[in-house]
């Protein structure tokens, strides 16, 4: 029984292995990341937990600008409980299409790619919560939908158990 139950759960998997963002290469309109977030952009969010439950609003301002060839990423969150946090990103080109990120709340590098009007990254980022702090796996996916919008949508994990998901709107200015 319990051969049948292993089988099972790696048939499940299997299942599961997800969507490649290279399926997205023919959407438009194409999101170019460099040039998208170059200056500010705005952007307004939800955390859910898994349950569906909104517990956080959030509102980021984000101020970008270009150093050689990295993309420097100013990111300043106003959460509805009062709480603010900043966050830097560097990235840079790692390949066409890829990407790879450091900020100091990150564990090692995030890694990424840009099809077409879709970027998908993973990245492990150290997550305060209630005066511990977590490492937390994030599978962001971002998708262009026009030449100022740009939505996005986070699953958080830990151990391979989703925690909650985050979804929110950026417009550039």
């Amino acid at each position: 029984m319990l051969k049948v139950i292993v089988l099972l759960l790696g048939l499940g998997l299997v299942g599961c292995s997800g969507v490649q963002v290279s399926q997205y290469s023919q959407e438009a309109p194409k999101l170019d990341l460099r040039d998208y977030f170059s200056g500010q952009v705005l952007a307004s969010g939800i955390f859910q937990k898994r349950s569906g439950e909104v517990t956080k609003r959030f509102h980021v301002v984000i101020d970008s600008h270009s150093e050689g060839d990295a993309l420097i990423m100013h990111e300043a969150f106003s959460y509805s409980d009062g709480t603010k946090q900043t966050r830097v990103w560097t990235l840079r080109p790692n390949g066409p299409g890829r990407w790879k990120g450091t900020a100091s709340d990150v564990v090692g590098e995030a890694f990424g790619e840009v099809s077409g009007n879709t970027f998908h990254w993973n990245y492990v980022l150290n997550l305060p919560v209630d005066g511990k702090t977590y490492e937390v796996r994030f599978d962001d996916w971002m998708y262009m939908l026009d030449d100022k919008t740009l939505a996005n949508r986070s699953y958080m994990s830990k151990l391979g158990v989703e925690l909650g998901q985050v979804t929110l709107f950026f417009t550039k200015q």
